[in-house]
């Protein structure tokens, strides 16, 4: 009995410590440009309410556009806590937005609450120049 309680306790300490080692907040996908290249696109699949993290580095007054080519079922926003910069959840076809400062700015992609679908693939595109 004694030795079936230490395997239980065992396998909840390691359980335990595997669950709090993925507990925190994931990395943003970094949005790295092909040399000679200012456009990117970014896709995936969410469903509703859910979100795709992801950063960029400009050059401050370089101007970022982003093209949402799936705006019924997707809205984004840019943002940087450093630099004081945010936008609201856009669902425009293209957003300009010149840059006030060098570093990165976080780009996020949410998909809308809607019946139907409920998961759908979106597609958009940056492009820094």
């Amino acid at each position: 009995m004694r030795s079936l309680a230490i395997a239980l306790l065992t396998v909840l300490v390691f359980v335990l410590s595997a669950a709090a080692q993925h507990g925190g907040k994931a990395e943003p996908n970094r949005i790295e440009f092909v040399p000679g290249r200012s456009s990117k696109t970014v896709t995936g699949t969410l469903a509703n309410h859910q979100e795709m993290e992801y950063v960029f580095a400009a050059v401050k007054g370089q101007k970022v556009t982003i093209r949402n080519a799936t705006r019924s079922l997707f809205d984004f926003r840019v943002f940087s806590d450093e630099f004081n910069v945010e936008t609201e959840f856009e669902s425009s076809p293209t957003l300009t937005l010149e840059l006030p400062a060098t570093g990165d700015y976080y780009f996020f992609v949410r998909k809308k609450m809607i019946a139907r679908p409920s998961r759908a693939r979106f597609s958009l595109t940056l492009t820094i120049k």
